[in-house]
């Protein structure tokens, strides 16, 4: 009996490099392969794509604990590892092949701390918080917290940018969000640049036709809607009336919507990406639509730009 708990309490304790990483992924916009493709395909696409995460896993050290649906839930032995896992993830499902024109994505978040392992599984609070910042990972995106960032190595901590906090159920105060900056770009600044421009005035310039707007400290906000009190007054039948808001909110804008057949966003260099009743950071440049894709006909677009 004594034997027994004295493991327990061996396994909870955190290992001096910030305790061992738990990391979900899945894929993202899985019910639209099955609707492109048929079931075959889309069931041929997503194995292909968890084949490949299950090798990055044990490639980096790590285990599979169990695949729920077509999502892995995976345990690393430290922060390092769980991030150079999640970033291979990613690199590696964003180069497999397009099938019929449609990508595959993943989302993937990731933890570091203690946990309680039993019988092949693993509890606790670490794993709740890394399901929390799988959640609020989109698709192409990785998303962890401030307290995994500080027990990386330093180079790693530089691909990070700081997100927002957020609450987490059955914690009293609220967890500070970051994400992994996995894609080569110019988005990958040291961190020092991170802080710096963070100090810097922050605009994003929005178009609609005619019409430009400065988001920024004098306008934090901007409603986008059929509505004639909107802000932005879309023509588009299928726009809700109070469809969309962009916000800024400390350096960062998001774009959140609040219709009924949702918001299409497309970045520079990235997928479109469809929001319903979600939000997403706008960064760089891109354009959204509304109620439907870009891919069909519409005069009713808006545009963005971020100026520092």
């Amino acid at each position: 009996m004594t034997g027994s708990l004295e493991k327990t309490v061996q396994v909870e304790q955190p290992p001096p490099d910030g305790g061992v990483a738990v990391l979900f992924a899945d894929i993202a916009g899985s019910t639209r392969l099955y609707d492109a493709l048929g079931d075959t395909d889309a069931k041929t696409m997503i194995d292909e794509a968890l084949t490949a995460m299950r090798v990055i896993t044990q490639r980096h050290r790590g285990r599979v604990i169990k695949t729920i649906g077509d999502e892995l839930m995976c345990l690393f032995p430290n922060a390092e590892r769980g991030f150079l896992a999640a970033t291979d993830m990613q690199t590696v499902v964003n180069a497999l092949v397009v099938t019929q024109g449609v990508k595959r994505m993943i989302r993937v978040g990731f933890h570091a701390g203690p946990v309680i392992e039993e019988k092949g599984d693993v509890f606790g609070d670490t794993v709740n918080v890394a399901a929390r910042m799988a959640g609020l990972a989109k698709g192409m995106q990785i998303m962890t917290t401030r307290a995994t960032v500080d027990a990386l190595p330093e180079p790693l901590r530089a691909s990070t940018r700081p997100i927002a906090a957020v609450a987490v159920k059955g914690k009293a105060d609220e967890l500070s969000v970051c994400e992994v900056l996995w894609q080569e770009s110019d988005d990958l600044t040291m961190a020092a640049g991170v802080h710096a421009a963070a100090q810097s005035p922050v605009e994003l310039l929005v178009h609609h036709g005619a019409k430009a707007f400065v988001l920024g400290a004098d306008r934090p906000a901007l409603l986008l809607g059929r509505d004639a009190a909107c802000d932005v007054v879309l023509a588009d039948p299928k726009a809700s009336r109070q469809h969309a808001r962009i916000e800024k909110r400390r350096d960062k804008f998001f774009l959140t919507d609040q219709s009924s057949n949702g918001t299409y966003v497309t970045i520079e260099g990235e997928p479109e990406i469809g929001l319903r009743r979600e939000e997403t950071m706008l960064h760089r440049s891109g354009r959204i639509v509304f109620g439907h894709s870009a891919a069909e006909p519409t005069t009713d677009v808006v545009t963005f730009a971020l100026k520092h």
